[in-house]
């Protein structure tokens, strides 16, 4: 099995966890590091593994073959770049970095130390919205008009890190946005420019708790994005992707395609799956550590999100339009 250790010991390294005890024999977790040592160590219990209170101190004892990297995104770009410089592969949840610069020489140093890195993104690795993406790509939808997402749940952030700019690097739209993002990117290519408007901040929170997103891909078509923490929409799917051909709606539950003028409804697929997405996502980072596939989000895709989400937050500092820049590490 792949030596994995897991960096950060938060509630979404319980869900990286699930997945490697899912996998089995494939992968072991060999040791949790996080600062907060209870939190390592009762991490640690549950892994049957040793724990750590810093990055060093696991590497001077053992150095595993990969890291997921679970804490808050304003340490992900010293640590990736640690682990990075070690030789040691790094799945990044998500956001992958606060600033472009950052992400960029993470990309480069993962080159030049031969070593995957990708950032975590389980919305890739559902299923229906894998069986979306052929079903737009064989054209079965016509020509694409426009991608609607919501990701709206009414949650009290008061007490939590993700709105705390000064480790999360911003609100709901660095938080759930590169989520939507990605999807965005994943179903309808490259992202050109960004519109981003701002609500109310109904939470009283230092940071933004509701924003609207418009995106328009380099192929033209729109994408429509609510995001809030303050509102629940209560809405059984979180995509509708509509075409010249019908409609797709990717749900929690269940996904359907609709002909054109209320034509025949196809439902597809079983909903969302967390342990499932999660579980897929790191045995697609193991098959490309060993060489035996591709990653589903390459490292330049990842600096895509890092660079659309920047992309908004100009737009919301100039109430305007802000194009997504497009350095040359895209091309190679």
């Amino acid at each position: 099995p792949i030596p994995i250790a897991i960096v950060g010991a938060g509630a979404i390294a319980d869900a990286h966890l699930d997945a490697l005890q899912e996998l089995g024999g494939q992968v072991q977790c060999v040791a949790v590091v996080d600062t907060n040592a209870k939190s390592a160590e009762a991490l640690a219990a549950r892994a049957g593994c040793p724990s750590y209170e810093n990055k060093e101190d696991l590497c001077a004892s053992q150095l595993p073959d990969a890291v997921i990297l679970c804490t808050p995104p304003a340490f992900h770009a010293e640590i990736a770049h640690f682990f990075l410089s070690q030789g040691v592969s790094v799945l990044c949840e998500k956001p992958l970095c606060l600033e472009v610069e950052d992400a960029e020489k993470l990309l480069l140093r993962a080159r030049s130390s031969g070593v995957v890195f990708t950032m975590a993104s389980k919305f890739r690795f559902v299923e229906d919205i894998m069986r979306a993406r052929d079903f737009i790509q064989q054209g079965n939808l016509g020509e694409i008009v426009l991608l609607e997402n919501t990701f709206a749940a009414q949650v009290d952030m008061a007490e939590r890190w993700n709105s705390r700019p000064e480790i999360s690097g911003g609100g709901v739209l660095v938080d759930n946005g590169t989520h939507s993002v990605d999807i965005v990117r994943f179903l309808l290519g490259p992202v050109a420019e960004v519109q981003a408007t701002e609500g109310n901040r109904f939470q009283g929170l230092e940071v933004e708790d509701t924003v609207h997103l418009f995106l328009r891909c380099q192929s033209g078509v729109l994408a429509s994005i609510d995001l809030s923490w303050s509102i629940d929409k209560k809405l059984d799917y979180y995509i509708g992707v509509y075409g010249t051909n019908g409609l797709l709606r990717i749900g929690w539950k269940e996904s359907f395609y609709e002909g054109p003028n209320g034509g025949r409804r196809q439902v597809f697929g079983k909903g969302y799956s967390k342990l499932e997405a999660f579980t897929a996502q790191l045995r697609n980072f193991i098959g490309a550590i060993q060489g035996t596939e591709p990653l589903r989000i390459s490292a330049a895709e990842a600096l895509d999100s890092v660079e659309v989400v920047a992309a908004g937050y100009r737009s919301l500092a100039a109430n305007d339009w802000a194009k997504v820049h497009c350095p040359s590490l895209h091309s190679s």
